[in-house]
């Protein structure tokens, strides 16, 4: 919808979402600035040097911008969804022994979805934001597609890939045809207060990226010690709760070895954490859940893609078969260095995003 005229711009109070309001405003459409009042109080208590979207000085930030700009600008309050949506979303996982892709869920549930509502009864037609990527439709199916950002370095496709094509449809990324230098140069030329301002971090809500303090302080009842065993179940040390522990992690063992050892699996049914050597690592299928295509409707045969298993993985060439509409086996060409469950996987056919889904197992 890059010719809607009145759109809703999902500002942070940092560089990137203050220029998308600027280029919005310069296109002539009519623009109101929205942030989201998460009320996380670890993004606001826990001492930080780091930018925060969710501090009082990131609400703060926009709100400045905003008025530079001349739009009107507007906080919204979404604690309550947050803290079910994805803090408790957060924690659970951890709980259950999988790793979370929290920013995915908030991508989905919270920017394009329930600010997509907020669009709808200020009669707006779409929302912009800030990401580093790019929407196009195909003109011959009339699916929206989403593709890379042009900076490989910013590109955030990944944590896209769970929007529909009714959120696409209705969302606007500027960005993801510039590099990071380029929007701060815009951000200069357009004289805004946000045009220095150093990246946030990844994760809003875990202000010192501490995540195991974070979790100490919310659910301490839940978190035990227990056994590390190698995969013949021999007793190796203990652990200091199923949290703290991820496949692949090799430090924070305490385990004296003649070789390396790296957690391959977290058992949270029994409390335990199983490591083993490098090869041990090393798994050549995954199995997919909670898929979601975007550049295609349905796949009844397998397909060939580039399959990433982390936000930072370069990715690998994998076969995907389709077992159901929304599960898939994926077989890798060559085996893949900790695979873990509940990370989000994303399936790409050059920079062209074709769907992904969740690692479960």
């Amino acid at each position: 919808m890059a010719s809607a005229r009145k759109v809703v711009v999902a500002m942070s109070g940092g560089v990137d979402s203050s220029v998308t309001a600027a280029l919005m405003l310069e296109a002539g459409c009519d623009v109101i600035g929205i942030t989201m009042r998460l009320g996380t109080p670890d993004a606001l208590e826990v001492e930080s040097d780091k930018p925060n979207c969710c501090s009082l000085e990131g609400i703060e930030d926009a709100r400045r911008v905003a008025t530079q700009l001349g739009i009107p600008f507007y906080g919204v309050n979404y604690e309550e969804i947050f803290q079910e949506r994805i803090i408790d979303y957060f924690v659970k996982e951890y709980l259950d022994g999988r790793t979370p892709s929290p920013c995915m869920i908030c991508n989905r549930e919270l920017k394009f979805g329930k600010l997509l509502s907020l669009v709808d009864s200020l009669e707006y037609d779409c929302i912009a934001t800030g990401h580093y990527a790019r929407i196009e439709q195909d003109l011959d199916t009339g699916r929206y597609l989403l593709r890379k950002g042009i900076d490989a370095n910013k590109d955030q496709s990944y944590f896209l890939a769970a929007l529909t094509q009714d959120q696409l449809n209705r969302a606007i990324m500027p960005l993801g045809e510039f590099t990071k230098d380029r929007v701060r140069e815009l951000a200069k030329r357009f004289k805004l207060r946000t045009a220095d301002k150093l990246e946030s971090q990844e994760l809003c809500f875990v202000a010192d990226d501490n995540y195991r303090r974070f979790l100490k302080e919310r659910v301490p009842e839940k978190i035990h010690d227990g056994d590390i065993v190698d995969k013949e179940g021999n007793l190796l040390g203990t652990h200091q709760g199923i949290p703290f522990y991820t496949v692949g992690q090799r430090r924070g063992l305490g385990i004296a070895a003649g070789s390396p050892l790296y957690v391959t699996r977290v058992d949270a049914h029994n409390n335990t954490i199983v490591v083993g050597g490098h090869a041990e690592l090393l798994r050549q299928t995954m199995m997919v859940e909670r898929i979601n295509l975007i550049s295609i409707e349905k796949f009844d045969e397998p397909i060939r893609a580039l399959v990433k298993v982390r936000s930072r993985d370069e990715g690998a060439l994998a076969d995907i078969h389709p077992l159901s509409e929304t599960e898939a086996k994926v077989i890798f060409d060559e085996p893949r260095r900790a695979i873990t469950p509940g990370q989000a996987t994303v399936f790409y056919d050059g920079d062209l995003v074709i769907g992904g889904g969740w690692i479960k197992s």
